[in-house]
């Protein structure tokens, strides 16, 4: 059963996700927070799986909630997913180096938003990778120069496994592309993340693109 907190300030909006969610066999909505500082709270509380985080909400904004959440030890299992109605926006981006683990629309389809909440349980993957990649791309590309610090201790299979993840493929995509298995194209991903001290994929596309290792000219 996957396990999911609803940050939004707006009632409406909270119920209409809990209805949908809570109708579907493999997923419950455990509590519901009007503001970040609850999400946080809530977060501690009830552990989920899956927290759906609107970006502007009183008291604490979306993105501060996602950085406590992302930074407490305790919540390492709770994946965090961005909600917004905004679409590519900085906000967006903001959130994903603060430690999301993706985002949606708001007005997302019912279908996409459910298998957006198990992608994000599962943690292996990002959700809407080809918009998360334009959205990477663009900001990035309006920031200072590259700082290569860190990369030097990757191996050269683990860079080119990381660039592989910042243009959005999944690890089965990253067995094909570099021929091997998929069980070790996921111990590479996984090797790269914690020597770059990446909490999940997003942040290692964050990371990709922010060292220079990808950039939008050479993304595509």
């Amino acid at each position: 059963m996957i396990r999911v907190l609803l940050a939004d300030d707006q009632a409406l909006i909270r119920a209409g996700f809990r209805a949908l969610l809570d109708a579907e066999d493999d997923i419950e909505v455990v509590a519901e927070a009007a503001d970040g500082a609850q999400a946080v709270a809530l977060a501690l509380e009830h552990r989920p799986d899956v927290a759906l985080v609107d970006v502007q909400m009183p008291v604490m904004d979306g993105i501060e909630a996602t950085r406590r959440i992302a930074a407490d030890e305790r919540l390492s299992g709770v994946h965090v997913v961005i909600l917004t109605n905004f679409g590519l926006d900085a906000y967006v981006f903001d959130a994903l180096r603060a430690g999301a683990g993706g985002f949606l629309i708001k007005d997302t389809e019912p279908d996409d938003l459910l298998q957006g909440v198990r992608v994000a349980a599962r943690g292996d993957a990002l959700l809407a990778p080809a918009i998360t990649r334009r959205l990477i791309g663009e900001f990035v590309s309006r920031r200072p120069e590259p700082d290569p610090k860190g990369l030097e201790v990757l191996t050269n299979r683990e860079r080119e496994v990381a660039a592989l993840v910042a243009r959005g493929m999944s690890n089965d995509e990253i067995a094909a592309h570099m021929v091997i298995s998929p069980t070790t194209a996921k111990t590479h991903v996984s090797r790269a993340m914690t020597k770059l001290g990446a909490r999940d994929r997003a942040q290692l596309v964050v990371l990709a693109y922010e060292s220079g290792l990808v950039t939008p000219r050479t993304q595509l």
